[in-house]
């Protein structure tokens, strides 16, 4: 493989790591989310989706979303570990183009 890739590469595992251990509640949300998605069907997915569409959020995620609000080196993290596995199952599930 390319070497300038691996460098590439170093920073942001260095990144993850650090954040991970810098807010483990919040990794172990983000786990958790990214948990739900790989083991859910589409059909699943589809369903949920149509289900929360005017519905309020719980309080849990009312206080998840204040504090990722309230703290953007926690909010670029919590993105930077949900995005792509969330994103690409979604693909694969013909939610996004």
């Amino acid at each position: 493989m390319n070497k300038c890739f691996w460098f590439a590469m170093v920073p942001a595992l260095l990144f993850a790591k650090a954040a991970a251990a810098q807010y483990p509640v919040m990794n172990m949300i983000a786990d958790d989310l990214v948990q739900k998605y790989q083991q859910a069907s589409c059909e699943q997915l589809w369903e949920k989706r149509a289900a929360k569409q005017g519905h309020p959020k719980s309080q849990r995620e009312q206080e998840a979303v204040q504090m990722l609000q309230g703290d953007p080196q926690m909010r670029a993290a919590f993105i930077d570990r949900v995005a792509a596995p969330i994103a690409n199952k979604m693909f694969e599930c013909g939610m996004i183009p």
